[in-house]
């Protein structure tokens, strides 16, 4: 295997047997060409039929976050890159954020302002439609309704990066924030919070599924980081590798994942 395209273990290397809980990215894990399949919905509830609980872990914006974990059979959604989540605590659902209010609204108002320097920066840039809807962070679209490319996505990245801003792009879009928190931080938040389980070093509870340039702290904390098929597509700018990947794309993959957790249970039981 060429440098450009850096071999990764097939899924059936993973050790799997003791997996309790999935994290895993939507766009492009869950979804396929943007939308949820019923073979994905039904390999989420394959999971919980066996144990196996399911959080989100998304750049969405929080209002998607809430109709996820209400609706669909997930124990939890880390949205807008980590910077709040929801948990069900009983039959009561919960929402934390990664900040206090006071800051949250004051990076919140200097965050606006850098994103629109960069959106008259880079031409054609605009916010993503599903902006008005966050809470914590802004999304700018490359690649959902946009056609930009990866080099305008770069080059919002290096603007923002230059005003201390954390942008960093999903398969869709450029997801910006300020503030000392991303999907690592906020996973490591709600598995202690909301489980009481510190994930571990050489952690084997707990998987995480991605595909893109967001899930890359993920990838490289995770032992057990895999990689849907798509993540080829990037994965020679990933400064984290995933350590497994699936052979199909998107929710096709994320299938293969369920799959291959319920059998590495069943033998280890």
């Amino acid at each position: 295997m060429s440098a450009k395209n850096p071999a990764l273990a097939p899924l059936v290397d993973a050790d799997l047997s003791r997996v309790e809980a999935v994290f895993t990215d939507v766009d492009g894990t869950l979804t396929t060409r943007g939308r949820l399949t019923s073979a994905t919905l039904r390999a989420i509830e394959w999971l919980n039929a066996h144990h196996v609980k399911v959080v989100l872990v998304s750049g969405r914006p929080a209002g998607w976050g809430e109709a996820w974990v209400r609706q669909w059979p997930v124990a939890g959604a880390i949205m807008e890159n980590g910077g709040l989540h929801f948990a069900w605590r009983g039959e009561k659902l919960v929402k934390a954020y990664a900040q206090p209010e006071a800051r949250r609204a004051r990076d919140r108002r200097a965050l606006q302002d850098h994103v629109q320097a960069a959106l008259a920066h880079v031409p054609g840039a605009r916010l993503s439609t599903d902006s008005r809807y966050t809470e914590v962070d802004l999304a700018i679209d490359y690649a959902e309704d946009a056609s930009l490319g990866p080099e305008a996505a770069t080059a919002l990245e290096d603007f923002l990066g230059r005003r201390g801003v954390t942008a960093v792009r999903s398969s869709v879009h450029v997801n910006c924030w300020l503030g000392r928190f991303d999907k690592l931080s906020a996973v490591k938040r709600f598995a202690k919070l909301e489980w009481k389980q510190p994930v571990q070093a050489r952690e084997r509870r707990f998987v995480y599924v991605g595909d893109s340039f967001n899930d890359a702290p993920m990838f490289g904390a995770f032992p057990l980081s895999i990689g849907v098929a798509n993540v080829r597509d990037v994965l020679e700018q990933l400064e984290e590798k995933p350590r497994f990947i699936t052979r199909g794309r998107e929710g096709k993959g994320f299938g293969e994942v369920a799959d291959a957790i319920v059998r590495a249970r069943r033998r280890a039981s």
